[in-house]
């Protein structure tokens, strides 16, 4: 039988936009509550987190 292959539409450079999204929560996360769980928490959130932190400094 032959095999399927999925097309899946891939946007370049989305990954890594996702994964600095990620470090920079973390990093802002870790600069004012110095606790690793609201890091980890606040990564989790990755850029919604970072733009309430803009959008409320």
């Amino acid at each position: 039988m032959k095999e399927r292959k999925e097309k899946r539409f891939k946007v370049p450079g989305s990954g890594s936009a996702i994964t600095f999204g990620y470090a920079l929560a973390i990093t802002i996360s870790w600069s004012i509550h110095k606790s690793v769980l609201w890091a980890i928490i606040h990564g989790f959130f990755s850029w919604f987190y970072v733009i309430y932190y803009v959008l409320t400094r």
